[in-house]
């Protein structure tokens, strides 16, 4: 991800200006931060970038997926559909808000597919927590039919996706919110911090009480704030978030050399019989942060990873293997392990967890390859970075 990629001279100023004044808490403290609210620079620069009303950033993508949630009403004993495929994060979210996942199908979009939402949905479903995986858009239009239909609940996660649109609109602002991810490793990075967006206002106002212990942040002593919900302790620092405004300043950069980088890529894959493409809904939203295809079987994938190894040659993902980022690998997520118990342990589980099957998922993520895009690549390193690629398939296939 190209967010370390950049890091440089303008992290370095905006920490700086933190430092130099003391103000790390992002609330209050007007008397020595020379007017300088890092945080809030952060969130209006989401804005602007996105197009969202409102913008609240938080300590990681995962407690982002939190306050989304919360924020929306979802909680105890309600189901949830996932995907088995992502990061496993959301799905341990739901867990401990105490909602019930249910996982449903992905298709070649490697997000949710509409199909896949309908196949799961039970009158006890309440919310779909889509996630856009990969730096791209699922097929929102279709998924939105199926939770208007169903009187659904879309919550967007954008972890990867930042920069990434459908049909002209920032991801995040279809449902009713939307979260992302600054760690370490994302498109544009805090080092660790995530960001919430919404169009919804009163949604926005449950974000901010609940990242924040319930605090309205309204009038100027913070002791003495009136409390309506409770909450907790996702506060971004001002450190992190001086971090994330310089990073999103550069995002239109990044997405530029992501763009002609896999392009480029993609072109000279294209020219190899036997490998299909990941399905966009809308390529001109697509962050480019990855380019995606699929081998012929299950076993022409593993051949390649075997033959890339032996080559040397890295930062192409075998997620099906990845213990993070599919189902097949999670057994604590499939016998729901946790030191205290949960809501799911007290309910009857919507799915068999420890048995669950989603063929379609397996056949897809077993032929999936992943190539991370370099936005600092030279055009030398970028050729005969593709050159080994290009020789490694064809030795496969």
């Amino acid at each position: 991800m190209p967010g370390m990629e950049v890091y440089g001279a303008e992290e370095r100023k905006e920490v700086m200006d933190v430092l130099e004044t003391g103000a790390l808490f992002r609330y209050g403290h007007e008397n020595i931060r020379k007017g300088m609210w890092k945080a809030l620079e952060f969130e209006a620069e989401v804005c602007k970038q996105t197009g969202a009303k409102h913008a609240h950033a938080v300590t990681s993508g995962t407690t982002a997926v939190t306050s989304i949630m919360a924020a929306a009403g979802i909680g105890h004993g309600d189901e949830v559909i996932v995907p088995p495929y992502t990061f496993v994060a959301p799905v341990e979210a739901a867990f401990l808000a105490g909602a019930l996942p249910v996982f449903a199908e992905i298709d070649e979009s490697l997000c949710l597919s509409p199909e896949g939402i309908e196949a799961a949905v039970t009158p006890n479903t309440k919310a779909v927590l889509l996630i856009h995986m990969c730096g791209a858009a699922a097929d929102l239009e279709g998924i939105l039919a199926v939770c208007k239909k169903h009187n659904l609940v879309l919550l967007e996660d954008c972890g990867q996706a930042m920069g990434a649109s459908y049909k002209g609109k920032s991801v995040g602002l279809h449902g009713v919110a939307g979260a992302f991810s600054f760690d370490y490793f994302k498109i544009t990075t805090c080092g660790e911090g995530g960001m919430t967006i919404t169009n919804d206002e009163a949604i926005y106002k449950n974000i901010d009480q609940v990242s924040d212990h319930g605090h309205t942040h309204e009038g100027n002593n913070r002791g003495m704030e009136d409390h309506y919900i409770m909450g907790s302790n996702f506060r971004i620092g001002e450190i992190n978030a001086a971090i994330g405004l310089a990073q999103m300043r550069k995002l239109p950069w990044i997405l530029e050399q992501n763009r002609k980088h896999k392009k480029y890529i993609k072109v000279r894959l294209k020219q190899i019989d036997g490998l299909t493409f990941r399905k966009l809904g809308d390529e001109e939203g697509d962050s480019a942060t990855f380019i995606n295809f699929f081998l012929p079987t299950k076993q022409h994938a593993e051949k390649l990873f075997a033959q890339l190894s032996e080559d040397g040659v890295g930062g192409v993902a075998n997620w099906y293997t990845n213990m993070y980022h599919f189902i097949n690998q999670w057994d604590h997520i499939k016998e729901v392990k946790f030191p205290s118990k949960l809501a799911i342990h007290n309910l009857d589980a919507p799915q068999d967890y420890s048995s669950i099957y989603l063929p379609k998922s397996e056949d897809i993520i077993s032929r999936l390859a992943c190539i991370g895009i370099s936005c600092t690549w030279k055009e030398n390193e970028l050729a005969a970075y593709t050159d080994k690629i290009v020789a490694a398939i064809k030795k496969v296939l």
